[in-house]
């Protein structure tokens, strides 16, 4: 396993905060995730033989935010 830890652009309320918990948490490998609000950053613990970072960043895109 490992971890990483992102910023998410754009997200504004606790219902943001679940949308892309359950995006990322949704990718198969994806052990582990914690979205904050206030810091706008996503740490997921995932195992890299099955998830990429990429499928992460695209996940979090395609919920409609920002990976900066």
């Amino acid at each position: 396993m490992e971890t990483i830890q992102f910023k998410v652009e754009g997200m504004s309320c606790q219902g943001c905060v679940k949308g892309v918990t359950a995006a990322l948490s949704a990718i198969d490998g994806v052990a582990e995730v914690k979205v904050e609000l206030e810091a706008a950053q996503a740490t997921v613990q995932y195992d890299p033989a099955t998830a990429s970072v990429a499928q992460l960043h695209q996940a979090v895109e395609e919920a409609g935010f920002d990976v900066a």
